[in-house]
């Protein structure tokens, strides 16, 4: 149990450094407060407060940050309101972080606050306050001892041969030239490429070898008595760590802390994060802000995955976060994927993240691109060649195939049948969708049924289908693979986990399920259409699903990627998948696009827009792109700059939104009739570049 931070002694500091939890950008500065006296035993630093603020009457609801005993303010201090709890819920280093964060992101510290810290849950916190006050009983050992990484490491299925006795073995599998664990220990940093391929863990559960390399760099850092954060995109993956972590460590050890849980259940982690033991922290992006003043390795894993970035104001991506927690706590980093992004390729390039590859035994058996027309006409609309409809019929006599598709539904896309426009709604003007095979269309958007739906364009009445979702290719599956089970994996049927009975697996990407000992082959079709989409990213998000379904396959099964040739087919047939978003990155530097520079989109009304570039550097404003009408968000502008501006920028648009701010506030309170003037701004958002 972590002991409470240090009251306010008798005689001692006085003086109260508050943060207010208010979502509004003025008053981002700690506030300085007197302790009355029969709250002196009480005030900590990290527990939550009510105190007073000029407004008349006004109580402010926030956290103690710091205890000193004088202040910079020359007059009297009001005093704190009263003491909500005493138990201890920002933590000193998440206090410097949710700092640094908002100041790279031009935003708010409550607002990072209010990301990390949960809401109070009083049940909770009298349980844990009882916990602190019982007297203290040794913690009693686990029934079996902790494994050490090294001898609790699965081997992948159908491995390579044994390592020779005088072979160096290291203590994460699958990297022969590099200890990864010396890299926990020295707190370096590294951009660690995944082992393609599932392995079977002592419970006999199969998980991801990444996720197993995770739980193992975790282990590490606990053996030494330091903390762990283990950052994944979503609960599937998140499920492959906790699952892979109880082959190195006993359960005691592991916290969950993510968005799925109910706000007890992460206060509870909140709490045990902050305790004495040494544990590893796993959840989603949000997992970063955890409490930990001894960490000794942060591991992200799939950075490019899209729900890595924060929806919520300051938007600080998951990476910068990272990167931010490793320079002010001086520990070991690893971004962990199959695939890299072109961020922390561009990091790799610099010097700042040692380059890790797995040992290239493990290298899958990618299948060289061909566009054959198919043997018959059902195996034709399923859109397989022949040489990769022939190896799934062949693989799914002995186990699962995978097929990968780009959309969820029937019919992703709906159009006239007579003018040949999209289908789109009659009440948002959404675009149709099919989800299955013969139900009513409904809008992708509200999700208003179709009903006596007409063409805008043409008056026609009639749709056809345009593109072919998951479901529609399970139906084709079926005609071309009789009496082989079909099972679809997608956005309303999300499945974790298959048997290892024959059957063709429809996912979409992202949403493969895991199949014991890996698929028998597997077909990742659409390729075109997804390469198709207008995106400055495209090429690389392509490549990282393509890479990820292909780790799911068992060892020297054949992966076929249909349609798709050039660099990026070449890349994922060699393994040289690092070469590829090298070039990226080169072509990027070229336009002066992300991640070569950074990015701020500035958006809000014509004159509040304006003034925000006109306070920004001449050699920034030369550089910025628009502004652009944005439909229901007035106009919006793309700021370029150089990393070593990003103080200075972030800064001056940061007043801009204050100051935009205010005048809201004002013509409010006046109650104006014009449209109040608003100004949004968003650091390194590649949503503008995107279709």
């Amino acid at each position: 149990m972590a002991a409470a931070p240090a009251a306010l002694a008798e005689g001692g500091p006085r003086v109260v450094r508050a943060l207010g939890e208010s979502p509004l950008p003025p008053p981002d500065r700690l506030f300085d407060y007197a302790a009355p006296e029969r709250l002196r035993d009480q005030v900590a630093p990290g527990i939550r407060v009510k105190f007073p603020l000029r407004s008349a009457g006004r109580i402010a609801d926030g956290f103690v940050v710091e205890v000193a005993s004088s202040s910079e303010h020359g007059g009297d201090l009001s005093e704190i309101e009263d003491v909500v709890s005493t138990v201890s819920v920002l933590a000193p280093e998440v206090w410097r972080l949710a700092r640094a964060v908002a100041d790279r992101a031009g935003g708010s510290a409550s607002d990072v606050v209010r990301l990390a810290v949960p809401p109070r849950q009083v049940r909770v916190e009298k349980a844990y306050l009882a916990a602190a006050e019982s007297p203290s009983s040794p913690t009693p050992e686990p029934a079996d001892p902790t494994p050490s990484p090294a001898d609790a490491a699965p081997t992948p299925a159908d491995a390579a041969p044994p390592v020779r006795d005088d072979d160096p073995v290291p203590v994460v599998v699958g990297y022969r030239s590099t200890d990864l664990a010396g890299l926990v220990a020295a707190r370096g940093r590294a951009a660690v490429d995944a082992v393609p391929l599932l392995v079977e863990l002592p419970d006999g559960a199969w998980v991801g070898h990444w996720a197993l390399t995770a739980a193992q760099l975790a282990a590490v850092a606990v053996a030494a008595g330091a903390n762990a954060v283990v950052a994944v995109p979503d609960y599937r993956d998140e499920e492959h760590v906790l699952q892979a972590l109880t082959a190195v460590l006993p359960p005691a050890r592991v916290v969950r802390l993510d968005s799925r849980q109910s706000n007890a259940d992460r206060y509870r982690a909140l709490l045990r994060a902050r305790g004495d033991e040494p544990v590893v922290v796993v959840g989603n992006r949000s997992v970063l802000l955890a409490p930990s003043a001894r960490l000794g390795v942060v591991v992200v894993f799939d950075d490019g995955d899209p729900s890595f970035g924060e929806p919520l104001a300051p938007y600080v991506h998951a990476r910068d976060t990272a990167l931010l927690r490793q320079a002010q706590q001086d520990t070991a980093l690893v971004f962990l994927g199959h695939s890299r992004s072109t961020a922390v390729q561009r990091l790799v390039a610099l010097g700042f993240l040692a380059e890790v590859r797995p040992d290239p035994r493990y290298q899958p058996r990618v299948v060289p691109p061909v566009r054959p027309a198919a043997p018959d006409g059902f195996a034709a609309q399923a859109r397989l060649p022949s040489p990769a409809y022939a190896g799934a019929r062949a693989a799914a006599e002995h186990g699962p195939v995978l097929i990968q598709v780009a959309s969820p539904g029937y019919s992703p896309r709906l159009a006239c049948v007579d003018c040949g426009d999209t289908a789109r709604c009659l009440r948002c003007n959404g675009p149709l969708q099919q989800r299955e095979r013969g139900v009513t269309p409904a809008c992708g958007w509200c999700g208003a049924l179709a009903v006596s739906w007409h063409c805008r364009t043409c008056e026609g009445t009639r749709m056809r289908a345009v593109g072919t979702g998951a479901s529609r290719t399970a139906d084709e599956l079926g005609k071309a693979f009789p009496g082989v089970r079909i099972i679809v994996s997608d956005g309303t049927r999300a499945l974790t986990h298959v048997d290892a009975d024959p059957a063709i697996v429809v996912a979409t990407r992202g949403a493969e399920p895991v199949a014991p000992g890996g698929y028998r082959a597997v077909l990742l079709l659409d390729g075109e259409r997804m390469l198709a989409r207008e995106s400055l990213r495209v090429a690389e998000d392509c490549l990282r699903w393509w890479a990820n379904a292909t780790a799911l396959a068992a060892r020297r099964a054949p992966v076929v990627l249909v349609g798709v040739g050039g660099a990026i087919a070449a890349a994922l047939a060699t393994g040289e998948l690092a070469r590829f978003v090298s070039a990226e990155l080169a072509d990027r530097r070229v336009l002066r696009f992300p991640p070569a520079v950074r990015v701020a989109t500035v958006t809000g009304t014509v004159d509040t827009v304006a003034r925000a570039l006109d306070d920004l550097p001449d050699e920034v404003r030369s550089e910025t792109l628009g502004p652009v009408d944005v439909e229901s968000a007035g106009v919006r502008a793309i700021v370029r700059f150089d990393y070593s501006r990003g103080h200075d920028v972030a800064q001056a648009l940061r007043s801009q939104v204050i100051r935009a701010a205010t005048d809201r506030r004002k013509a409010l309170g006046q109650k104006r009739a014009r449209a109040v003037p608003t100004l949004r701004v968003r650091f390194d958002d590649v949503e503008p570049f995107a279709d």
